[in-house]
């Protein structure tokens, strides 16, 4: 049995981070999981530029709501999921992840948590499970799956390595460089056309 573990953002929809980033005009804000390897040191630095704006949850919620899924994702992800499992893991927050899964078809999503206090401010997050997306693959493949998986982040890299076949999708040149043993891929096409091969 083969399950497709899918990353969210820069695969499937663009990064709210650098959208966010763009919309409150604070430019620390574009760095993401493509840049900075250890999550947890960027996910605290992301809280304290945060409180020193004096940004809530509702303000990132409200950039969120304008954000679409890339074109073509939706489709791609309708034709892959008449064909397997598809199951998308993100080290984003369900508070952040809601809106963009409806504009998707509402395909099963395995998320963080952000906490937040009375005023709406975030002050920490939960992880579902460390290291979530290679521990996720690997309790998947536990029970019985075979795991198919594409990303774009150094945080894909544990499910790609694990996975039976792992791609990279629309990532940077320098992790296309550094992993150059996995095939990179730009277009929907040529991603389904590889995930066939493999189921």
């Amino acid at each position: 049995m083969n399950i497709v573990c899918l990353d969210l953002e820069g695969v499937l929809v663009p990064e709210i981070w650098i959208a966010f980033s763009k919309e409150s005009g604070i430019s620390e804000l574009k760095r993401t999981t493509r840049d900075e390897p250890d999550y947890d040191k960027l996910m605290k630095w992301r809280i304290n530029i945060l409180k020193e704006h004096g940004l809530t949850l509702k303000d990132i919620q409200n950039t969120i709501a304008k954000i679409d899924p890339f074109e073509g994702a939706k489709e791609f992800l309708d034709e892959l999921r008449s064909l397997t499992q598809v199951v998308i893991i993100s080290d984003t927050f369900t508070q952040f992840a809601a809106p963009l899964m409806k504009k998707l078809g509402m395909p099963t999503i395995f998320c963080n948590e952000l906490i937040t206090n009375e005023e709406g401010e975030i002050v920490d997050y939960k992880m579902r499970c460390p290291n979530s997306k290679y521990t996720t693959v690997k309790a998947l493949q536990a029970m019985g799956f075979e795991t198919i998986a594409a990303g774009d982040s150094f945080n894909d890299l544990g499910m790609i390595k694990e996975s039976k076949a792992g791609f990279l999708f629309r990532t940077t040149e320098q992790i296309k460089k550094d992993y150059p043993q996995f095939k990179a891929m730009e277009e929907y096409d040529e991603l389904l056309a590889e995930i066939k091969n493999n189921l």
